[in-house]
């Protein structure tokens, strides 16, 4: 079932705007009942502004009217042709948090040393979760820190063994397509 964009918001607008039932207003928000009236109580929510679902195009006026009528009706959602039209969101990069991103440089040195020629800069790279111009600055010693120690990046945490042996694999069978 579809919710409204913001629906603890929206639960808001309608209970501060309309005469609906909690019942009614948990329903098409997606909320518990009993939040739809802690919200009408002040106790949930508070300082939160409501999100108006008519002037943005998730109900209609007649829509809650003719629900504020009928205590059984159910309101029904606007279908949006744009949310639903929307391509599916690209997966994006893993978050590192702080104390592992001052990990990184070290991480990559140990691939850099491990093994220089078989991992390109942009495979070392996705692999730390860094960009190719660190992996290229640390490479070349231009690095704006001198890195003096290198740490294994599965010790670390920034990857795993499956994705190194995985990435190591196909930089190999690469190499045996090339030779052949």
């Amino acid at each position: 079932m579809k919710y409204p964009l913001m629906p603890k918001a929206t639960a808001i607008w309608l209970v501060e705007n309309t005469v609906l039932t909690f019942d009614q207003i948990s329903d098409f928000c997606g909320l518990h009942e009993l939040e739809v009236q802690g919200i009408a109580d002040g106790e949930v929510a508070v300082g939160m502004r409501g999100y108006d679902p008519i002037d943005n195009n998730q109900l209609t006026k007649e829509e809650i009217e003719r629900c504020e009528k009928d205590n059984e009706a159910r309101l029904n959602l606007i279908k949006s042709d744009v949310i639903d039209d929307l391509p599916p969101r690209k997966k994006d990069s893993k978050y590192t948090p702080l104390s592992l991103r001052q990990e990184k440089p070290y991480a990559i040195l140990w691939l850099i040393k491990r093994y220089p020629t078989e991992l390109t800069s942009s495979q070392i790279a996705k692999l730390t979760g860094s960009t190719k111009n660190t992996v290229e600055a640390i490479r070349n010693g231009t690095y704006r820190e001198a890195i003096l120690e290198s740490k294994s990046p599965m010790d670390v945490g920034l990857c795993t063994y499956n994705d190194l042996e995985r990435t190591l694999n196909r930089t190999r069978t690469k190499k045996v397509n090339q030779d052949s």
